[in-house]
């Protein structure tokens, strides 16, 4: 059995689902994209192609393989994009939560059904139909729960939109002895540059009180003061509009003072190593495309 534990960002991980780029199908038509981002590599004609995230994905294996985590791989769906097992569940604490994906995502679920097998049934949750919450906008620090939602009246109207306040508030009734707090985050369905799709391309903790954020990523000034004053101002690195729509927020922490990063966030990984950290750099700009990262593409199931 899996003995599940997530209760932040940062402490050495043991296991954890690592998405697949293998028989991904053929790019999205234009009317089948999810995010700006793809849309316009759709229209560009640089959509990335199966190869190329193949090999950016191994990269990232190994990585883990290096630092000897358990990695468990998705079964193979025919023709079907399986990279982003963020949003089809998360842990927090000992629990894991199956998301209520776009329906037609469903099946990613399933491909991970010999995952969910090794875990107690008593610590799996699957929330009610009208609570919409997907990983990436999940974000644990010890005490705290950090959401990612949208707050706007024309919520259905998004599909960038992807954790409702429903969602906010089944984690709370969930997790009543933890602090959640909800972020407005800015959504676009044109302009991938204004459009923080999840909580984690706007915002992540690395180490063990520093962050990296971009502070146009939150429809509210009030909901960014609330991070500077909880881990101060010196302690977060502030990304550019252009960084955040490279997803520069979005990397991955093995350990408090392991990151693995994308090898073209020369500034953020500058940054990292002057703060201590160890980068493990990566390819992964390709996978970039698909307005998805590193963060993205995992789900962790044990850290320490």
């Amino acid at each position: 059995m899996l003995q599940l534990q997530v209760k932040n960002e940062t402490s050495r991980l043991r296991a954890v689902v690592l998405g697949s780029a293998k028989n991904i199908g053929p790019p999205p038509t234009v009317d089948e994209a999810y995010d700006p981002k793809s849309l316009e590599h759709i229209i560009a004609g640089t959509y990335p192609v199966e190869d190329d995230m193949i090999e950016e994905m191994e990269a990232f294996n190994r990585i883990f393989k290096k630092y000897d985590v358990k990695v468990f791989r998705p079964e193979m769906i025919e023709n079907y994009n399986q990279i982003f097992t963020r949003d089809i569940g998360f842990v927090i604490d000992d629990i894991f939560l199956k998301a209520n994906i776009l329906p037609d995502r469903d099946r990613e679920l399933e491909a991970i059904q010999f995952v969910l097998d090794q875990i107690n049934p008593a610590k799996i949750v699957r929330p009610p139909e009208e609570v919409h919450i997907e990983g990436g906008d999940v974000m644990l620090w010890n005490n705290y729960i950090f959401i990612g939602t949208y707050k706007g009246s024309d919520y259905k109207e998004y599909i960038t939109a992807r954790t409702n306040m429903q969602g906010v508030n089944f984690i709370k009734a969930l997790f009543p002895h933890k602090i959640v707090k909800e972020f407005d985050l800015v959504k676009s369905k044109i302009e991938a540059r204004d459009n923080a799709l999840h909580l984690d391309c706007c915002f992540q903790p690395v180490g063990k009180n520093k962050g990296i954020i971009y502070k146009s990523g939150f429809r509210e000034e009030a909901d960014y003061m609330y991070l500077v004053n909880l881990f101060g101002k010196e302690n977060l690195f502030h990304i550019t509009r252009d960084e955040m729509y490279n997803m520069n927020s979005n990397v991955f922490s093995i350990d408090e003072n392991i990151v693995v990063s994308e090898k073209n966030f020369t500034r953020l990984n500058t940054w990292l190593r002057d703060n201590g950290f160890t980068v493990e750099e990566i390819p992964y700009a390709e996978i970039a495309k698909q307005e998805g990262l590193l963060r993205c593409s995992t789900l962790p199931l044990i850290r320490d």
